[in-house]
């Protein structure tokens, strides 16, 4: 996925996140807008996964491939303290 694309999809996650501002002050169901919220919150996921895709495949990769033992486990731990932080 290219940066225009992950731009592209996080501008319709930024349109849903302003329709359902739009649902709560229409004081909209309830369910219809826990829905639109579990909708934003996957599309969200998906970038986000894909970021981290992009990261290992050019970042971490390029840390490998230098042989520098230093930039490599600073690449692993940048990547256990984001795993860290998303658990809790």
């Amino acid at each position: 996925m290219s940066g225009t694309d992950k731009i592209k999809r996080l501008n319709r996650i930024a349109g849903q996140v302003r329709g359902v501002a739009q649902m709560i002050e229409d004081d909209r169901y309830c369910m219809d807008i826990l829905h639109q919220i579990a909708a934003i919150k996957s599309a969200l996921a998906k970038v986000e996964s894909q970021v981290l895709k992009d990261h290992a495949a050019c970042c971490v990769a390029e840390a490998i491939a230098s042989g520098d033992e230093v930039e490599q486990r600073e690449k692993f731990e940048e990547l256990v303290e984001l795993l860290e932080r998303t658990r809790k």
